[in-house]
């Protein structure tokens, strides 16, 4: 399955022969060669900091390793997994500051997930740098294919090289405690002696060959799928097509076939003489659990599935604030990169506050404070760049304007330039149009929020009269005059004043919008829930974080959602609950950013008040039966302490209307990171299934202080799968954890 070395210890305990699409299959390919066998690079940190680096990839083929001069040197090495993507050329901000445009073809960037630093780099040849990037990019690719178990064995596997002190290919007791630290289990002496003696079947003191094998299958044995297989498998060995079938219907509630249970052995049954005889073996079995038809989230909700041809109010919009920033209000740097993260996250609406920059450019930053300034212009090329590269849904950009008439016309300049035809500059059709376009009628367009000086119909009927000269953006009473050449780009999203619900009800059209901090928002849903939602129904509405929230922290976007708020704007820069709860609301639906809201959030003959409850169309109670069975390698907090073992608990939290919200969890495990079992059963009861998310949260329990943070995942109610179901686990800033993750039963029942 891995590249090793003839006789590695790895090669001793890996299963099936590559895959054709694997990495095995490319171990005569030159560009992998050409990595393994590593090359200097340009490391470039700033215009004067630019040093000659030796980088290669290691014989794991997911490792890099890279040369260091620091004194203390710590850790050498990256994994393939902590990288995002390969950018070949200029694509980064460091690399467009501080290297030549005739270097372009030399140079690219390995940008990593999380917060951690791109790293850009400058080949001898622009040859050579595209080895480098063709030779990553497989790789990448072969990664990102990996199944779970694929991920685990690997994983397991790495931390035996790192036990194996003295590269001998053999294990002794010393080396076999230092490996079950390093795959986060504490056991005692005795236990480790007893589980080395029943493996040393030759008495030589050490483990090798087979006895690797079989530590290996003892480590790794699964207790609980035991269970679960011996019990509807009539033969002991094999499962057949029926007992899968059997399985299907009453432990997972599907719909099955006897043609769905047969299709699932061709695709995960490992051994050919089982799938031959239309069998699934016990390795078969996991398979299937620990791959996509297994997981909790239901695989007919990963691609889009719902109707994107209403008006573009009907859908809540994946959303960020202030996007610019990669850290907090005051003094934090502003970067281009912020936009390319949020808009690889499915983000549908971004922000950009616009002020006037020297030499006649336009900048965005966070005014009166001392965050750092970009050009305008370079915003809007990176986002011409990556705003359809994850979705064709339409982008909008909330323009906050506090430029000068002449640096005004310069911005809208560089809108129509840049952007040329995906910007949307007239309205679909050749008459006034009555509602809103929806977002396939917008596909690859991208519209802009912002001030306008005259309706719409003037676009029409050739009328130039211009309403007001002067404008004033959120929350501020001075105004400013407005360019026409800057009005005429707003088309659908018109940003206006909000008074009343009656006044918007009258006299707002449905081009226009209205913007609301976060207390305000909150204090007009709890008090006027009814209005609220009958609003969002025919107007689109943007909630933004309060101005008090400097350090970039997040408000609770669900009661927003509740009322039917489309663009709930949040800093997609902080970890944090609220942002699971985003990325969990645009999980579904292929990802694209664009969730249609519920029938009851939509239909204007709707009694719906989330914070009033009533029985009605929404009212569909359930009872959730759920039970955190067990976990697998769940990753060490403290990396630098091999002793430091996690004691980890589950917390299952239920969002949504406020008489759904619910939060339970089970006990600690001590000291077992690797295999912690529970079997806690919970029960919860949900009202409005719609509205409502289901939260695992795993923490490493500490008695003495703050609990930390190992993983969580997040997941509309509606996306669940009853049954058997692995949850996999993200990392803070939403990445997942390879090879780890969550094992429960679930049951959803009329309550």
């Amino acid at each position: 399955m891995y590249l090793t070395k003839s006789g590695d210890l790895a090669s001793t305990v890996t299963r099936p022969e590559p895959s054709r699409d694997g990495l095995g299959c490319l171990e005569d390919d030159a560009d992998l060669k050409f990595l393994l066998e590593g090359g200097a690079l340009q490391k470039v940190r700033s215009n004067s900091w630019q040093k000659s680096r030796f980088y290669k990839l290691l014989e794991d083929c997911m490792t890099m390793w890279q040369e260091s001069h620091k004194a203390f040197k710590g850790d050498q090495t990256f994994s393939i997994e902590d990288i995002e993507s390969v950018r070949q050329g200029r694509q980064s901000e460091g690399l467009q500051k501080f290297t030549d445009p005739d270097m372009e073809e030399r140079c690219f960037s390995i940008i990593f997930k999380g917060h951690r630093k791109n790293l850009d780099l400058m080949a001898k040849s622009p040859e050579e740098a595209s080895k480098w990037v063709a030779g990553l990019g497989k790789v990448l690719s072969y990664v990102s294919k990996l199944n779970r178990q694929q991920n685990s064995e690997h994983w397991i596997l790495s931390c035996m090289r790192k036990a194996d002190k003295n590269k001998d290919n053999k294990m002794t007791l010393k080396e076999l405690k230092h490996f079950m630290r390093q795959i986060n289990i504490e056991v005692d002496d005795a236990y480790a002696e007893l589980l080395f003696r029943r493996c040393d079947t030759s008495n030589s003191g050490t483990l090798e060959g087979d006895e690797i094998k079989i530590f290996y299958q003892m480590l790794t044995s699964r207790e609980e799928i035991d269970v679960i297989y011996g019990k509807f498998s009539k033969n002991a060995r094999e499962m057949s097509a029926g007992d899968l079938l059997n399985f299907l219907k009453t432990e997972q509630i599907e719909h099955a076939t006897l043609e769905d249970a047969l299709n699932l052995i061709e695709k995960y049954e490992p051994d050919e003489i089982a799938k031959s005889n239309k069998h699934m073996t016990k390795d078969g079995f996991l398979m299937y659990l620990q791959q996509e038809d297994g997981l909790i989230l239901n695989p007919a909700y990963k691609k889009i599935y719902q109707d994107m041809t209403q008006p573009l109010n009907h859908y809540f919009i994946n959303s960020s604030h202030n996007t610019y920033l990669m850290e907090d209000q005051l003094k934090g740097p502003s970067s281009t990169e912020a936009y390319v993260r949020a808009l690889m996250k499915n983000c549908r609406c971004v922000e950009l506050d616009c002020w006037d920059g020297a030499n006649g450019e336009p900048v965005v930053y966070h005014g009166y404070t001392l965050t750092s300034k970009i050009l305008f212009k370079d915003v809007i090329k990176a986002i011409k760049e990556y705003a359809f590269k994850v979705s064709e849904y339409p982008v909008i950009l909330s323009l906050e304007n506090h430029c000068t008439v002449d640096q005004q016309k310069i911005m809208a300049n560089h809108l129509t330039k840049i952007l040329g035809s995906a910007l949307l500059v007239h309205p679909l059709g050749d008459q006034m149009p009555t509602a809103l376009p929806s977002p396939e009628d917008l596909k690859g367009r991208v519209l802009i929020k912002g001030k306008r000086l005259n309706k719409l119909d003037a676009v029409f009927n050739n009328n130039n009269t211009i309403d007001e000269e002067s404008v004033s953006e959120e929350d501020e009473r001075t105004k400013i005059k407005l360019a026409k050449e800057l009005s005429d780009l707003v088309i659908y999203c018109k940003s206006v004043h909000f008074s009343s619900f009656e006044n918007s009800r009258t006299k707002q059209a449905f081009y226009e919008m209205a913007s609301f901090k976060e207390t305000k928002a909150f204090h007009l849903a709890e008090n006027s829930g009814a209005e609220c939602i009958h609003h969002n129904m025919e107007k689109l509405s943007r909630i933004y974080p309060a101005g008090s929230r400097t350090d970039s922290s997040n408000y609770n976007p669900v009661p927003m959602w509740n009322v039917g708020s489309q663009i709930v704007a949040l800093n997609f820069q902080t970890p944090c609950k609220e942002m699971d709860l985003n990325q969990a609301m645009f999980l579904p639906n292929g990802q694209c950013g664009y969730i249609l809201k519920p029938q009851f959030l939509r239909d204007p003959s709707s009694g719906f008040n989330p914070f009033k409850l009533t029985k009605g169309p929404w009212y569909k109670k359930k009872t959730l039966h759920l039970m955190v069975i067990s976990a697998q390698q769940l990753p060490k907090i403290n990396k630098n302490k091999e002793s430091s073992i996690v004691d980890p608990l589950v917390k299952v939290d239920i969002f949504g209307v406020s008489e759904d919200c619910a939060s339970k969890k089970t006990h600690h495990i001590e000291n077992n990171g690797f295999n912690p079992m529970w079997n806690v059963s919970f029960e919860f009861t949900v009202r409005v299934p719609e509205l409502a998310f289901v939260r695992f949260v795993v923490d490493d329990y500490d008695k003495g202080s703050q609990n930390d943070r190992i993983g969580q995942y997040t997941i509309p109610f509606t996306s669940m799968q009853n049954g058997y179901r692995h949850v996999p686990l993200l990392t803070k800033r939403g990445d997942l954890i390879p090879s780890t993750g969550l094992f429960v039963h679930i049951m959803v029942v009329d309550a």
